[in-house]
């Protein structure tokens, strides 16, 4: 993939602008992060860019970059700029282009971001980057305040990248982020959802809860019992035990799921019927979160006798036949019976004993 991005480079350059990778990419590959993102900064202009790549340009052009897809690898380019104004605590919506690499670095987020890679793949650090990766360490470009209130977005970033790095917040950064998490009441639920996942997923969870905690982001997150929270290898039994405003976007399945993690973790998610009426994955998330064996779990669920309704050897129309009656509620009400008794085993899940279980029992 770099290969590829290098060459884009190099024709960036060849004709006649200056191109580099620049940010996530850089700083992940400094670090020995595998990474796919490639964001390119360039002082040629959106449409110099669209006249170089024409073909391979997607035809969306937003915030003055241009998405290029080459072997199937989508590359950001964005033209060097300064930013005059942010609405919202969070948008930037007056900008100039800039023929100046250093002032376009400027207007980043940390300097941890500011790392940029040549077409030759040589690194470029105007910033002090690379000092502060091997301090570990989170330190904005330039005030700290001024970016968190430009941005409010960038205070659950930094938190994120300390996380997932293991770095440490500078002393200025921690607090600017208290002096202005209040504006993170004007960034959409989607993205603070997206960061929350991000440090929530990370193997460094304890961590990054510990950062929340000390810099009291849960009431702007309106994330509530934090004290509550159980680590476990998946990210909906994270969401499980804690409060959560439901203003976050969650799927309807997530929320589900959510709702069926909330009821399962009070049962014994070893008893049959337990495994039976949840399936394997919601009790697969509880036994990791109770820290029971979940090959256990496995086990006890590929043992059952049926895993679904479905598997019960008998059709509607043929207790009908049986009972000589039309068909009605009394069938699920059958079906709830069958259910029961063979995953208790006190039924086998036999057509012949079940049609004698229900000529005795409903006939």
């Amino acid at each position: 993939m770099l290969k590829v991005a290098l060459k884009l480079l190099k024709k960036i350059k060849d004709n006649g602008y200056d191109a580099y990778i620049v940010g996530g990419y850089v700083r992940n590959y400094i670090l020995g992060i595998d990474s796919t993102d490639f964001d390119i900064t360039t002082n040629a202009k959106p449409m110099d860019i669209k006249n170089i790549f024409k073909d391979k340009c997607m035809p969306e052009e937003e915030y003055g970059s241009v998405r290029v897809i080459i072997n199937n690898i989508k590359f950001e380019i964005t033209t060097y700029r300064k930013e005059l104004e942010y609405t919202n605590n969070r948008k930037p919506t007056k900008y100039i282009y800039i023929n100046s690499l250093e002032d376009d670095l400027q207007r980043r987020d940390f300097t941890i971001n500011t790392l940029c890679m040549d077409e030759k793949g040589r690194i470029i650090d105007l910033l002090g980057a690379l000092h502060d990766i091997e301090d570990k360490v989170i330190d904005t470009v330039g005030d700290s305040n001024t970016k968190f209130k430009e941005d409010a977005l960038r205070i659950l970033r930094a938190v994120r990248f300390a996380t997932t790095l293991n770095f440490t917040l500078k002393d200025e950064v921690k607090d600017a982020i208290i002096k202005n998490k209040i504006y993170l009441k004007n960034v959409s639920m989607s993205r603070k959802k997206q960061e929350l996942d991000k440090i929530f997923s990370s193997s460094n969870i304890e961590y990054g809860i510990g950062l929340i905690k000390e810099l009291e982001l849960d009431k702007e997150l309106e994330i509530y019992n934090l004290d509550n929270i159980v680590l476990c290898d998946d990210i909906i039994g994270i969401y499980s035990s804690i409060d959560v405003s439901d203003k976050y976007p969650f799927t309807n399945i997530e929320k589900e799921t959510i709702k069926k993690v909330k009821e399962a973790i009070k049962l014994d998610n070893l008893d049959d019927m337990v495994l039976y009426k949840y399936g394997l994955y919601i009790n697969s998330i509880c036994a990791s979160m109770k820290k029971i064996n979940r090959a256990e779990v496995i086990k006890k669920y590929e043992n059952l006798p049926i895993m679904s309704i479905k598997d019960i050897n008998i059709t509607g129309e043929e207790i009908m036949k049986i009972l000589k009656k039309d068909g009605g509620p009394y069938i699920t009400e059958i079906y709830d019976d069958l259910e029961r008794k063979i995953i208790k085993k006190e039924l086998k899940n036999n057509k012949k004993e079940i049609k004698q279980y229900i000529i005795i029992n409903y006939r």
